[in-house]
């Protein structure tokens, strides 16, 4: 049971109308979490800004698998529903690549790479060490690309948080823990 409203269309605030319209016309409908984040037009926005800004970082593979190992880490099960879905039919990864990467892993080596260090930055609140900022560069990451991983990490514990608060119910098929798997 959702512990927020999920906004009606003529519910949603001036101020969030532009961008809920936008995402609804984008992918066809208002998922639940963007209907009850709509309630702030400050903070939704800016989660929005960002996302747009963030999707130009890294390769969609890479954005969607870091979603993946953090909402797992998170226990986010809306995201998970969410980003395992995007996974497999935008980014195109296969059933078995989506799995690896709720675990933190990849087959590519950059890839998981990247979603060991994005791991380890969720799971150490950021306290990582010199040896895993020179794993990921080693593969050819550069500083820039790490601040980018960090602000995903950020981006997707913000709606992780946000879902895991207010519990909504779920628009995607489910999934299983990744413990199960």
């Amino acid at each position: 049971m959702a512990r927020t409203a999920v906004l009606m269309p003529e519910q949603v605030p001036a101020e969030s109308k532009p961008t809920i319209d936008a995402f609804s016309r984008n992918i066809g409908f208002t998922p639940n979490m963007m209907a009850a984040f709509a309630q702030s037009p400050i903070a939704f926005n800016a989660w929005a800004t960002l996302l747009g800004s963030l999707s130009k970082a890294l390769d969609v593979k890479t954005r969607d698998s870091i979603g993946l190992a953090v909402s797992e880490v998170n226990g986010c099960n809306y995201c998970l529903t969410v980003h395992s879905f995007t996974a497999e039919h935008m980014a195109k990864l296969p059933a078995d690549d989506v799995i690896l990467a709720r675990k933190g892993h990849a087959k590519d080596p950059k890839r998981d790479a990247a979603l060991q260090f994005a791991r380890k930055v969720i799971e150490t609140r950021g306290h990582v060490i010199d040896a895993d900022l020179q794993a990921v560069r080693d593969v050819g990451y550069t500083d820039a690309n790490i601040i980018e991983i960090v602000a995903l990490v950020a981006m997707y514990s913000l709606t992780n948080f946000f879902n895991n608060v207010f519990d909504h119910e779920k628009d995607f098929p489910a999934v299983i823990p990744a413990g199960s798997i």
